[in-house]
C-alpha cells in the first residue's frame, strides 16, 4: 500500500527535508538526554545502590569532617 492510493482518498503528503531533519535532531537530543541521566540517576533510581548526594567524586567529605 506504500505509494498506492488509499480508498478513503486520504493521500498524506510527505514531510520537507528540513522537518525531517529537525526531527531526527531533536529525537537525538532527547536520547541523549535520557542516557545521560540514566548515566547518572541509574543506581538509585533502578538498584538504590547508592544515594544521589553521595560522592561525585568532587572530594569535598574529607574538607567536611574536619570542620565537623
Amino acid at each position: 500500500m506504500a505509494g498506492g492510493s488509499h480508498p478513503s482518498g486520504f493521500n498524506p503528503h510527505l514531510p520537507g527535508l528540513r522537518y525531517q531533519i529537525l526531527a531526527k535532531a531533536l529525537g537525538a537530543t532527547m536520547w541523549f538526554f535520557m542516557l545521560y541521566r540514566a548515566r547518572e540517576d541509574g543506581p538509585k533510581l533502578l538498584q538504590g545502590l547508592r544515594h544521589p548526594w553521595e560522592g561525585h567524586g568532587h572530594g569535598h567529605h574529607d574538607e567536611h569532617s574536619e570542620h565537623h
